[in-house]
């Protein structure tokens, strides 16, 4: 995870953000591990948002599977994604026009993440990467 990741989004048209890259990695264990636990009915659970782009990085490239696999990814997740690896994930409340929270909006959809970020603000909760965290998993 580099300084871009906090970096907010500039532009008019969030086609045209350049997303930073981020190295990943992940071995042959791990992806028999994902992969079983798909199979047998069980759901992905990332942790943070560089580990949501490592598997869905992995999982666009394998049709959903998961495979061994290391390198850069500088995969931009908005509205509009569609999610082939993670069935939930545990992330904090990021700050607005950050792509985290594009992300976040892309897989419960924009109203109800700023139903959410409303509720969290009037309940003074903390944002950004030293504050309070959320459950996010599939309605």
């Amino acid at each position: 995870m580099g300084l871009g990741t906090f970096r907010p989004v500039s532009v008019d048209n969030i086609e045209e953000h350049k997303m930073h890259e981020e190295f990943y990695q992940l071995s042959e264990e791990s992806a028999d591990t994902l992969n079983r636990t798909r199979e047998e009915g069980g759901r992905i659970i990332a942790i943070g948002t560089t580990s949501i782009r490592t598997l869905e990085t992995i999982g666009q490239a394998f049709d959903g599977r998961f495979q061994a696999a290391s390198g850069w990814t500088d995969i931009f997740i908005a509205p509009g994604y569609q999610f082939k690896a993670v069935d939930g994930f545990l992330t904090n409340f990021h700050l607005p026009k950050s792509t985290l929270i594009m992300l976040v909006s892309a897989f419960l959809g924009r109203d109800f993440v700023l139903e959410a970020y409303n509720h969290a603000v009037q309940e003074r909760y903390r944002f950004f990467s030293f504050g309070d965290a959320m459950f996010v998993k599939k309605r």
